[in-house]
C-alpha cells in the first residue's frame, strides 16, 4: 500500500513596512459612565428620560440608553412547613438595567447629576 503525501505549503509571514502610514491615534475623551438598576422597568425609563434632558440642556453627548439583559432571580419555596414535599412555590424578581454613557461632561452636568432626585427603587452609579 502506498501512502500519499500531501505537499505542506507555509504562508510567509507579512512584515510591516516602514513606508506604511501609521493608523492616526484617537485622543483620549472623558466619559462619564452611568448605571442604573431597578425592579420596574416604568420607573428606570422614567429616570432615564430624566438624565437624558438633563445632558441636553447642558449640550453634552450621550450614547444610550443601552439596556442590559434583565437578572431573573428565582426563589422556590415550600407550600408547607413539614409535609407535602411536593407541593412548591417559585416566586421571582427581574432587575432591569440600563446604561448611559455621557462623552466630554462639563461640570455643570455633573453638578446636575449630583442634584439629581429620582424616585426610591432606582439605584444609580456613576463612574468616571
Amino acid at each position: 500500500m502506498a501512502i500519499a503525501k500531501k505537499a505542506v505549503t507555509r504562508k510567509k509571514a507579512i512584515k510591516p513596512e516602514a513606508d506604511a502610514p501609521k493608523e492616526a491615534t484617537v485622543p483620549m475623551m472623558a466619559k462619564l459612565r452611568i448605571k442604573l438598576k431597578a425592579y420596574d422597568h416604568k420607573i428606570i425609563d422614567n429616570s432615564v428620560r430624566q438624565i437624558i434632558d438633563i445632558a441636553n440642556r447642558h449640550g453634552v453627548e450621550i450614547v444610550g440608553p443601552v439596556p442590559l439583559p434583565t437578572e431573573v432571580l428565582k426563589y422556590t419555596v415550600n407550600r408547607s412547613t413539614f409535609v407535602h414535599k411536593n407541593a412548591r412555590e417559585q416566586f421571582e424578581m427581574r432587575v432591569h438595567k440600563r446604561i448611559i454613557d455621557i462623552l466630554n461632561p462639563n461640570e455643570g452636568i455633573i453638578e446636575a447629576l449630583r442634584d439629581l432626585n429620582l424616585p426610591s427603587g432606582v439605584d444609580i452609579s456613576i463612574k468616571i
